[in-house]
């Protein structure tokens, strides 16, 4: 897909094309045609119109090989829920929503690669942070069961089950989940009915949008910190393994 920025230069050309065009065939003004003089005035506009494409085609050449400019941000450390090393040298952050079909597609189609070659592996440590959005009626009330069910040491287990099913996210539905993943059902529904994770997922939402992040899922992927501010580079949608590997493997590259 083209950038703005080519789409932009290809639309110049377009418009001085149109314009070349328009003066190579002059108008006649009489009987005797044009004069020399407004001949050589024309052929002189169109050398330079034509230096102005070669320029502007220049321009769009270097345009379409440049890669596209990488927002870094800044974020609080919030290591909540955490898979991986603690000693791993990137850390992958995630802002996810349950009932997100995008969300899902990431979960099934790329995330168990990463899990395997990257974080099983020591070299990434991956955070899980919730951005349920206000569109999706069943998102918060499912982050709300993930975080109970982490109450029971099964925030993964439960995240799984959610993430794999972002249609079936009814109140009845997440009550069976829980019992299929092993959770005292009676502590489970005390936890959703406290509330007491709201303000949690709260947060999340708002460090998500302090760093310009309104969709999911978006991570955020750098150099694993060392005090409470983590910096990295923001990628946003279901991306495919490969976009992600490549990424990790420039990071892990870094010495």
């Amino acid at each position: 897909m083209r950038s703005n920025k080519t789409r932009r230069v290809a639309g110049s050309l377009a418009a001085i094309a149109v314009l070349a065009l328009g003066m190579a065939v002059p108008p006649v003004t009489g009987a005797e045609g044009i004069s020399k003089e407004q001949a050589d005035a024309i052929l002189e506009e169109l050398k330079g119109i034509r230096k102005l494409l070669e320029s502007q085609q220049a321009l769009l050449e270097r345009s379409a090989r440049a890669p596209a400019t990488e927002r870094v941000v800044k974020l609080a450390v919030v290591e909540n829920y955490v898979l991986g090393s603690p000693d791993a040298p990137v850390t992958l952050v995630e802002f996810t929503d349950y009932q997100c079909p995008f969300c899902s597609r990431f979960h099934t189609n790329t995330y168990p690669q990463l899990k395997k070659d990257f974080i099983d592996a020591g070299k990434v440590r991956f955070i899980s942070r919730d951005l349920p959005l206000s569109i999706h009626k069943q998102a918060f009330p499912a982050a709300r069961a993930a975080r109970c069910a982490g109450e029971q040491d099964k925030f993964w287990d439960m995240r799984h089950v959610l993430s794999s099913n972002p249609k079936n996210l009814s109140e009845a539905e997440i009550g069976q989940y829980a019992k299929n993943v092993g959770l005292d059902a009676e502590q489970f529904q005390a936890c959703l009915e406290s509330g007491k994770h709201d303000a949690a997922i709260h947060r999340d939402e708002a460090d998500a949008r302090s760093i310009g992040i309104s969709g999911t899922p978006a991570f955020i992927m750098g150099r694993s910190p060392r005090g409470d501010q983590f910096e990295g580079i923001h990628i946003s949608g279901a991306q495919p393994y490969a976009v992600f590997a490549a990424k990790i493997n420039k990071l892990l590259a870094v010495k």
